[in-house]
């Protein structure tokens, strides 16, 4: 059980409620990989899958009494943004050479 408050409220959730919130994320994410061709739903995707993953940190961290798991969880944020800024600019220049956002359309490389 993890003990917080929330309004001068004292809740206790227990970890397999974030692990389960963890899996209902990460399989979106993956769903949206998989489902769409568009390269913006696709990054939507990759960040829902390391937010999924940063929840698992800070849960398990916070059922073990320390903070490294809300030192990782940081760092995937971090790592996020950085994922976000970079795909965002792929996508850009994506739009400027082929005017589409589609990552079927582009075929520069095959042969």
């Amino acid at each position: 059980m993890i003990a917080m408050q929330v309004g001068g409220l004292n809740l206790e959730v227990s970890t397999n409620a974030f692990l389960l919130l963890s899996v209902l994320l990460f399989s979106l994410g993956v769903g949206a990989i998989v489902a769409r061709r568009n390269a913006v739903a696709i990054l939507m995707g990759v960040e829902l899958m390391l937010n999924a993953s940063a929840i698992n940190f800070v849960s398990f961290g916070a059922r073990g009494g320390s903070i490294d798991g809300q030192i990782f969880g940081v760092f995937i944020i971090i790592l996020a943004a950085a994922e976000a800024a970079v795909g965002l600019a792929i996508v850009l220049n994506l739009f400027a050479l082929f005017k589409t956002i589609d990552v079927d359309q582009p075929n520069l490389l095959k042969g």
